[in-house]
């Protein structure tokens, strides 16, 4: 489970992150959903441990994320699709990985088959495809069989067959009780994903609700989606505006 509570960020005169706050809970797959600019990012790295709030807590499992001893045997992570040494194989990358959390070498080629990487272990991943190092990002999340998972744009790159396996695997992980929360752009992909959603603007909770009741009303998610974000986007604007004016 994930706790945030009260979460601020602030970057100079910016606040990237506004007295924010929500749960993810364990056995569903949570969709992060933001206008550009919004800070899904920021609090991504915020839980992360990878920035620090100027205010307020986030806990995983009970615990900020520096307190986990094994972080990637607690938590997985894909925050960015090309976050690997480009001279190293797929194999040696995840080998590596997984000698620094004691997790045994036999998972490495586990998590290859589950990404369907097998027949690329091998080779150079600065050679990979987006797709390809999107799979391999994942692969890297799931090494230590991890109880919460962060996905960060995990469909960038995929074609619409790797679409549709990402969204098979999020949703099988969430049946076996861990606490899946992934941001997206793509609104129709999160409407046949998730099961609930935290929806962000300007760095503040707009929704924390599910699928069904953020749509309802409306033609769609994403048509509920734009009409709930539509003032944050519309003040972003005027700011951007008036910053350069």
């Amino acid at each position: 489970m994930i706790e945030a509570r009260n979460l601020t960020r602030r970057y100079g005169p910016t606040v990237a992150v506004d007295a924010l706050s929500f749960d993810v809970r364990p056995g569903s797959v949570t969709g992060f959903l933001g206008p550009n600019g919004s800070g899904k990012s920021t609090t991504m790295r915020l839980i992360l441990g990878l920035d620090r709030p100027d205010t307020g807590q986030v806990r995983v499992g009970g615990r900020r994320y520096r307190e986990l001893r094994w972080p990637l045997r607690e938590v997985g992570a894909l925050l960015e699709a090309r976050a690997f040494h480009p001279g190293r194989s797929a194999r040696s990358h995840l080998a590596a990985l997984a000698a620094s959390n004691a997790i045994p070498r036999a998972r490495v080629d586990e998590v290859l088959d589950m990404v369907g990487l097998t027949g690329a272990a091998g080779r150079r991943a600065g050679k990979f495809s987006l797709g390809m190092g999107q799979r391999l990002g994942v692969a890297a999340a799931l090494l230590g069989d991890p109880a919460v998972l962060l996905l960060d744009e995990p469909v960038n790159g995929l074609d619409p067959e790797g679409v549709r396996w990402i969204r098979d695997l999020l949703k099988s992980l969430a049946a076996q009780g861990r606490t899946v929360f992934v941001s997206s752009h793509l609104i129709s992909e999160m409407a046949l994903t998730a099961e609930r959603l935290v929806v962000i603007g300007q760095g503040r909770l707009l929704a924390d609700t599910t699928v069904a009741e953020l749509s309802a009303g409306s033609a769609s998610l994403e048509d509920a989606f734009f009409r709930l974000t539509s003032a944050a986007v519309e003040y972003q604007g005027s700011t951007a505006k008036e910053a350069t004016s």
